[in-house]
This record gives structure tokens, C-alpha cells and sequence, in this order.
């Protein structure tokens, strides 16, 4: 059966278009979903009853299942969520002081094998399908309806490289971003890549005006190669005038990630050789206190260290800020309790 949460406005109206229906027979459909959040297609009562019938034959509105559920103290809630096949992704809210983030899964696992991270751990089973992302964001408005809330931001930067599955992905995008379905805005919507050049320059092709941010981690190739096996395959002389063509594309600037992990990038002989590396890109750097994975024996940088690198990056015109920490008296790094699950 077809799940009319994995179909964009546009290729909804296509389809209806094949059955015989006029498009606006799409515009119905998602005000029903979206607008009203019904899922029962008998209670759908503008649509002939013929044409209900043949939406409870050939259509359906599956959403994942909570398998674990943790609730931090600051509010943050991770969820451990079922797939249809029994496939189990985490999704994570986090609420800022402007709004509630959505952290999104695009695969089940990971083949990126960054070696600070708890994805990886698991390797990559399959691509999630449109309609799968869209259902962790789904879930977690159930969750919030309680308190009269709702995802205001989705960043899709929990496990996966989200452009190894590059189509599934912008599909989600655009039906999320849909004044008719979730209404997340453009500029509220970042998609996180370790790097792949030529999707980061397709991406900049899209006309749309979310947001990019690049896993980094690293400023010359040496270490790079080491923490993200996929500077081998895209080297940051490959990777860097990529961003900068997505720049010149979109008109947006970048953010670049960047894990502080102790005695491993956090001298500030690496900060200046990260001035020196994004020079040519207009781009803010966001830095991310490291939440420890037994598996990998990296550590967290020290505090001191941690604001002598922003400060450094600061002076020298680089617009820096500290990840905000969430869930840390929970399973907190991406990936860790799915692979704690797996293990038992």
C-alpha cells in the first residue's frame, strides 16, 4: 500500500491525476492529513465514498512505532522508533529558546565510519523512505500535543549521511516544508553532510532556501583521514571549492561542524589552520562539546580549551558559536541507544 505521508503535494496531484481525480482531490487529502491529522479515510467526508473506498484498498497512513522513550531533564526527549520492517532508527527533540528541533534519521545506520561516532557502530541496513523521516516528526507532534506544541525546526543530522540517500531526503524536505502539510519554514530546515561534493553542489541547484551545514571536524587532511574515512575519498581540496560553488548557488551561507575532542583538534594551532581552510567560504563554525562513546576512546575537550579555540576563531572574523548541550543524562550521542538496544 501506498503511504500518502512519504508523497509530496505535487506528486500526490500526479497521482491523482493517473486514478482519475482532479488535483484538487490532493489539496483534500492533505488538508485532511495535515490540517486535521485525521488517518481514518471512512471519516474523510468531502471524498465521495467510492473514492474512499479505493484510499482504504491502495493507501494507507503508517507512522513508526515508539520502542524506547527517554526523557532527559532538560526536556529533551529521544525516541527509539519501529519502522514498518521491524527496522529501528532513534529520532530526538530538543527545545530551544526558539522553538522545538527535530533531529531526523535518513538511514538505518551508517557507512560514513566516523571514528568519534556512535552511528557508525551499526552499519547502514537501508535508506529511510520519505515517508518514514516524515513520520518522526509526526511522532514527535503526537508527543507534544499535550502541551499545545509542535516541531517548529528540523535539522537532519542524526544517523546517515543524508546525501547517500539524496532523492528520499529533498522529497521529506519539501513535504515538511509545505504551507499544506508541516509548515516547517525553508530557513528553519538544515540538512548536516560529511561531505559529498557533488550533491553539496546539486543541493545549491535546488532553488530552495534551507539551510547546509558540513561535518568537518578537522582542518588539514591528515587528522581529517583519520576521524572521517570519507576525506579519502573526497580530500577538503575537493571538498572546500564544493561549499564554495553551493555558496555562489544558493546565496547561503554554511555552517561547519566541529566536535572538540580532547588533544585531538582542540590545540590552537588547529583553530589557526581552520582560519586558514574556510577562508574562501562564507561560513559560521559551530563547535560541539563531544559526548563520550565507550567504544571509541575519544574524550571531551576541556572548557578552557574549548572557548580559547572560539575565542581565536572570533578574532580572526569567524563567526563561532558552542553547541547548546541536550540530554545529557540520557543516551545523548547520536546513535548510542540504538546500538545499546542491538547489543541487549
Amino acid at each position: 500500500m501506498i503511504n500518502l505521508y512519504g508523497l509530496s503535494l505535487e506528486k500526490l496531484e500526479e497521482l491523482m491525476l493517473t486514478m482519475g481525480q482532479t488535483k484538487y482531490r490532493a489539496k483534500q487529502l492533505f488538508t485532511w492529513i495535515y490540517e486535521k491529522e485525521e488517518t481514518d479515510f471512512e471519516k474523510m467526508s468531502d471524498i465521495s465514498k467510492s473514492f474512499r473506498e479505493v484510499l482504504k484498498n491502495e493507501f494507507c497512513l503508517d507512522k513508526p512505532k515508539v520502542y524506547i522513550k527517554q526523557v532527559a531533564s532538560d526536556g529533551t526527549i529521544k525516541l527509539l522508533l519501529e519502522m514498518n520492517d521491524g527496522a529501528k532508527v532513534e529520532t530526538v527533540l530538543m527545545r530551544y529558546n526558539y522553538g522545538n528541533v527535530a533531529c531526523v534519521s535518513s538511514q538505518v545506520g551508517c557507512n560514513m565510519g566516523c571514528s568519534f561516532c556512535a552511528s557508525g557502530l551499526l552499519k547502514k541496513q537501508r535508506n529511510l523512505e520519505p515517508q518514514e523521516m516524515v513520520g518522526e516528526v509526526l511522532v514527535l507532534n503526537d508527543l507534544l500535543k499535550e502541551s499545545n506544541e509542535r516541531v517548529t525546526h528540523v535539522v537532519v543530522m542524526g544517523t546517515g549521511e543524508p546525501f547517500d540517500n539524496y532523492d528520499n531526503v529533498m522529497e521529506f524536505i519539501r513535504i515538511i516544508n509545505n504551507q499544506k502539510a508541516l509548515a516547517i519554514g525553508a530557513r528553519h530546515i538544515t540538512v548536516s553532510t560529511s561531505g559529498i561534493p557533488d550533491k553539496i553542489i546539486k543541493y545549491g541547484q535546488e532553488g530552495l532556501q534551507i539551510n547546509l551545514a558540513i561535518s568537518l571536524h578537522a582542518p588539514n587532511n591528515e587528522l581529517r583521514n583519520k576521524l572521517m574515512k570519507i576525506n579519502k575519498a573526497y580530500p577538503l581540496e575537493v571538498l572546500i571549492p564544493a561549499v564554495s560553488e553551493y555558496i555562489k548557488l544558493s546565496s547561503r551561507r554554511v555552517t561547519y561542524e566541529y566536535i572538540m575532542l580532547k588533544d585531538v583538534n582542540d590545540s590552537l594551532e588547529h583553530a589557526k589552520e581552520l582560519v586558514e581552510l574556510i577562508k574562501p567560504t562564507y561560513a559560521y563554525v559551530n563547535l560541539i562539546p563531544y559526548n563520550q562513546v565507550d567504544e571509541n576512546g575519544y574524550k571531551r575537550a576541556d572548557n578552557n580549551k574549548v572557548h580559547a579555540f572560539m575565542d581565536y576563531l572570533i578574532k580572526h572574523g569567524v563567526t563561532t558559536t558552542i553547541r547548546k548541550e541536550f540530554g545529557s543524562d540520557i543516551d545523548a550521542a547520536c546513535g548510542q541507544l540504538r546500538a545499546k538496544e542491538q547489543r541487549g
